[in-house]
């Protein structure tokens, strides 16, 4: 079934916003969602639809949402693509006014701390849901700046007053297309699991030697707590290679012995 809905994470002008213009452009529509739970929610069941989710950030770790509804399964969606974003973060304000206070979401303050301390040293640092909220609270505010995207400065009138904001490191945020569709497996590219193991010695271990043994990498683990399970985690992880690959089917055939839960969240290119 042809797509023609694709959500992401709004509001508006964040960069949740910018990677789905880049990857979709304007053959269809984009559907902003206030939360992460409402793009699974938007795509669950509904083939014609895409969900464009973050799950990590160079400089914050992963997004613990993200990953804790794949592991869940609940909505029940594939992964069908893995974006990246370099984050270029511009200061936006009015140009003339004093700035007492800079607005953002928790991950790009942290990230340009440092030249915020160098530039703005007595400047309040005040958290907001989004970077779109902080521009928003800027319109309203005076002499206070936000942290975000230049494409909140066209969609709330406000000046580029600094751009780019430095950082000491490269600011990459790596995005999910998820859809409620299955996706023919790649033979080159990546695989998502989700897998739960025995919660005793040489439990996780064990499952590990089941991809060495069979020669396959593995790029990224992400562990999570189970809900209403004291010491009992979950992991998401990223095997490198598609489902097509032979020694990944084999890995992941004994890979199932060793776990408890064992599924495929998504085997892409």
């Amino acid at each position: 079934m042809k797509v023609t809905e694709v959500a992401y994470l709004g509001p508006p002008g964040t960069y949740s916003h910018i990677v789905c213009e880049k990857r979709f452009g304007t053959k269809y529509k984009l559907i902003p969602e206030p939360t992460i739970m409402d793009v699974f929610r938007f795509v669950y069941r509904k083939p014609w639809r895409r969900g464009v989710v973050p799950v990590e950030s160079s400089s914050g770790g992963a997004i613990s949402e993200t990953v804790d509804i794949l592991l869940a399964n609940k909505p029940h969606v594939h992964i069908e693509e893995e974006l990246s974003l370099e984050i270029k973060i511009a200061l936006l304000g009015r140009r003339g006014e004093k700035i007492k206070v800079v607005y953002s979401h928790s991950a790009p303050l942290e990230h340009c701390i440092s030249w915020l301390k160098r530039h703005l040293p007595r400047a309040e640092r005040c958290t907001m849901p989004s970077t779109a909220a902080s521009a928003q609270r800027v319109v309203d505010e005076k002499n206070a700046a936000a942290l975000g995207s230049k494409r909140l400065a066209e969609l709330y009138n406000l000046d580029v007053l600094y751009y780019p904001v430095e950082a000491d490191i490269p600011y990459i945020t790596s995005f999910l297309v998820i859809t409620s569709t299955d996706v023919p497996p790649p033979v080159h590219g990546k695989t998502t699991i989700a897998a739960v193991t025995p919660n005793k010695p040489g439990g996780l271990c064990t499952f590990l030697e089941t991809f060495r043994d069979e020669n396959v990498n593995l790029c990224r683990i992400i562990s999570r707590p189970i809900k209403g399970q004291p010491a009992e985690y979950a992991f998401l992880v990223d095997i490198e290679g598609g489902l097509a690959l032979p020694n990944v089917k084999r890995a992941l055939l004994e890979a199932r012995k060793t776990c408890t839960r064992l599924r495929i969240v998504g085997s892409y290119p």
